[in-house]
């Protein structure tokens, strides 16, 4: 019998950096809900779960090996039935360092929070059941393809096969298959689905920012997990992203923040929030290629252009809600792009750009996937939305946005303040018909 190689410290790691990454999750919801209207709080949570709920499940029945089955499309997409209901990965491989469930497990928190992110582009106004209907497809078409692309052996851009032309763009931990593929999403969702009712000129705040600071700091601390646990081992690349995952984040936070004052006049609290991610956004593809300083340009420059492109929707007309789109695609690029410039070989990724002597062909590499990812996933979320909306209709009615999609979509508020709360599970189901032309603040 062979002796096992496996190794309990990297399997230890990646479990533990899978369940950081679960914890970005109620981090998300927090982070999104915080941001909406009080009487849209509960619904953009349950969009964000939801996702989760729905896309777990897919990723067990298929999308695990839709994603690192073997090759069935000249670099498209794995193989749809190899492990299907995660078949013949349960057993001991005495060849490998980690159990082959402890990365299914880890992949699975990506894929799920990669779905939740186009939520918050459609805040207040879709209906849930049509939200969950959007999910399923665009991961079965979108999601779980792509990350073939980038992270799939075979994948035309793992590979770089076709017009990468043997240099395969970098992407460590997510900056194509996650960022750019979700906001490249939300924005033809925001577009399909129109602006909400008043907007831009009814004032639409964020309704709770301790909530916004609340998820913007788990997912700080769960994003160790998602950067750092891509090493797959518990070893010096892992440490290295785990600190340029960190000093890129505070970078962004003042780039966003000089930007808010010199525009604005005023530094805010939600501008923290919004640096925050932004910054963990742009490290994530990059996190492997740069040095400490290279993190701290890199983190900067995507604090103050995601700042800057916030406000696009406003000159533009598309209603992004909760900015993924100024946030997560931009950001997103940011941090691919940047890797063609800022990418030393002295970091664990050993490749050179431009600024460290190695031209510009990891370059255009990294543009030529991050437009083609973009392309794609907008299209194809551009496509869905339009066919369910046609058909099924994926908006809810005008009243129901006015009086509050917490209470006409699933008979709740987030908060009961005049309430003693003593009614019970279901004491909110009767009043819902009673309240449902209140309109909440």
């Amino acid at each position: 019998m062979d002796e096992s190689v496996l190794s309990a410290g990297d399997t230890a790691w990646i479990l533990t950096s899978a369940a950081l990454v679960l914890l970005m999750l109620p981090g998300l919801a927090f982070f999104y809900g915080g941001m909406t209207r009080a009487k849209a709080v509960l619904n953009m949570m349950m969009m964000v779960m939801g996702a989760v709920f729905l896309v777990g499940i897919l990723w067990v029945l298929y999308g695990y090996s839709m994603t690192f089955g073997t090759d069935v499309g000249n670099g498209l997409v794995g193989s749809l039935t190899e492990f299907a209901g995660l078949n013949n990965l349960m057993t001991d491989d005495p060849a490998a360092v980690f159990p082959a469930m402890s990365f299914v497990a880890f992949q699975a928190m990506f894929a799920t929070i990669t779905v939740a992110l186009i939520a918050g582009a459609i805040a207040d106004r879709v209906k849930f059941g049509m939200w969950m209907v959007f999910a399923g497809i665009w991961a079965t078409l979108v999601y779980f393809p792509v990350a073939h692309w980038v992270w799939g052996a075979g994948g035309w851009i793992f590979e770089g096969l076709g017009p990468l032309r043997g240099t395969p763009a970098i992407d460590f931990a997510g900056g194509t298959a996650v960022h750019i593929n979700a906001g490249a999403a939300g924005l033809a969702l925001a577009i399909v689905l129109g602006k909400r009712l008043g907007w831009p000129k009814t004032p639409m705040k964020p309704h709770n920012l301790t909530l916004v600071m609340i998820g913007a700091g788990l997912l700080w601390f769960g994003w160790f997990g998602f950067n750092a646990g891509s090493a797959l081992a518990a070893n010096n690349t892992a440490a290295v992203v785990f600190m340029n995952t960190f000093i890129a984040t505070c970078a962004a936070g003042i780039g966003w923040l000089v930007t808010e004052k010199i525009r604005d006049g005023h530094a805010t609290s939600l501008g923290a929030a919004s640096g925050i991610v932004a910054g963990l956004v742009a490290i994530t593809p990059a996190g492997s290629s740069v040095s400490p300083l290279g993190a701290i340009a890199l983190g900067a420059t995507a604090g103050v252009l995601c700042a800057l492109a916030v406000g696009l929707k406003y000159k533009l007309g598309y209603d992004d809600s909760l900015d993924v789109v100024g946030v997560h695609l931009v950001g997103g690029l940011v941090g691919t792009l940047l890797i063609g410039f800022l990418a030393t070989e002295a970091a664990p990724a050993g490749v050179n750009g431009l600024f460290y002597g190695g031209g510009l062909t990891q370059f255009w590499s990294q543009l030529i996937a991050a437009v083609a990812v973009m392309v794609y996933s907008f299209v194809i979320a551009f496509i869905i939305a339009k066919v369910l909306d046609a058909t099924l209709g994926m908006r809810i009615p005008e009243e129901d946005e006015i009086s509050g999609i917490d209470l006409t979509v699933h008979a709740e508020q987030a908060y009961e303040l005049a309430e003693s709360g003593s009614g019970g599970r279901f004491a909110g189901v009767g009043q819902a018909a009673a309240k449902k032309e209140e309109v909440t603040v």
